[in-house]
């Protein structure tokens, strides 16, 4: 039996490492097609937000946000929601990324964060990935929490 190559990338958002590594399978597996009720339950499902803004531009990133980003990722049980939540808004603010920070902000809500305990995330990450990354941050939050 022939064997198929395929090719996993992995992110360490710890370090923002990238991995890849090759895994091999069968034919079967790697020509497996999803179930005809797995692709009913998908045509019935809503397309992302992601999906909806990028889909036609760059369906490859789209796919691995909805896929794996968010499919399996943000659905492991070693952390809850609310603690990943909690890491992904401080690994924003220390890298500078406020245009991320509006959607993650609210997810974090959504996920049971508080305000005042963003806020305080916030605050603290200044001494730590720096004032101007601190300000960017909660110049997004205020706008954020008024709505």
């Amino acid at each position: 039996m022939n064997k198929a190559v395929r090719y996993r990338f992995v992110i360490d958002m710890a370090s923002l490492k990238a991995s890849v590594w090759m895994e091999k399978v069968s034919d079967e597996q790697y020509s497996k097609q999803p179930s005809a009720a797995q692709g009913a339950k998908d045509m019935n499902k809503e397309p992302s937000a992601i999906k909806k803004n990028f889909g036609d531009f760059s369906p490859k990133l789209v796919q691995l946000t909805d896929d794996v980003l968010f499919g399996d990722v943000w659905e492991r049980a070693e952390l809850s929601k609310r603690d990943r939540s909690l890491v992904t808004v401080a690994a924003l603010v220390a890298g500078g990324n406020a245009e991320q920070l509006p959607f993650h902000l609210n997810r974090a809500r959504e996920n049971g964060v508080t305000e005042a305990e963003l806020i305080e995330s916030i605050t603290h990450l200044a001494f730590y990935s720096g004032w101007p990354k601190a300000m960017s941050a909660i110049t997004v939050a205020k706008e954020v929490f008024k709505k």
